[in-house]
């Protein structure tokens, strides 16, 4: 019978229901459907299967006792994905940031060029986090921006980030890591040189957001 419901309408049902047999069976068609799909995801996200197990039931708890907050502005898939993304991303931050993680993610983090400034440093002299921000947005794409932020902002390691974005290039984040940090060193150069940059100074670093 509730198999012609569209996702949709099944969250819909249990954000009318009171908690009990009705609101249950269908948030129980929801898990139905969807439990191959984020047991996938946390797969590809966390990068092993028990973990990935643990994961996918952790989000489903958080997505039931979410589905109030659910406005249908997207397609329920959608917010799915989106929770369990979050949900993946403090997982492997967590495990990342564990003082067992191995000693080949350390290896990783020392990719800097002979050439190049700390980026940290490099942003030191931003007038404002605005301005911190702005360098980043300006130099860098997307992919090397995200795997920056996750790197030096939040102290995700190199492979776990490369498990976190899905990375297919043969070394991972550390190629971004490398290509992100000579734009910047380049960027900043140029926004010493047109004065918007100071040269020196305790400004914000991309670490406070």
């Amino acid at each position: 019978m509730l198999e012609g419901y569209s996702d949709e309408e099944l969250v819909r049902v249990c954000q009318q229901c009171a908690p009990g047999p009705n609101r249950n069976a269908h948030a129980e068609e929801l898990f139905r459907r969807h439990v191959r799909r984020v047991g996938l995801w946390c797969l590809r996200m966390v990068g092993d299967r028990e973990s990935a197990a643990d994961v996918a039931q952790e989000v489903f708890v958080k997505v039931f006792q979410k589905l109030d907050s659910f406005r249908g502005d997207a397609q329920f898939s959608t917010w799915l994905y989106t929770v369990t993304r979050r949900h993946c991303y403090d997982f492997v931050r967590s495990r990342s940031n564990d003082a067992t993680t191995g000693a080949a993610d350390g290896e990783w983090d020392n990719v800097a060029d002979a050439n190049a400034v700390d980026p940290l440093a490099a942003l030191e002299g931003a007038q404002s986090r605005a301005a911190a921000h702005a360098i980043l947005r300006e130099s860098l794409d997307e992919v090397e921006r995200q795997v920056f932020i996750l790197h030096f902002g939040e102290g995700l390691t190199l492979a776990a980030i490369t498990r976190l974005l899905r990375l297919k290039n043969t070394s991972g984040a550390k190629a971004y890591i490398v290509s992100a940090k000579r734009k910047i060193r380049r960027a900043t150069e140029r926004w010493r040189a047109s004065g918007r940059l100071a040269s020196r100074g305790a400004g914000p670093s991309v670490r406070d957001g």
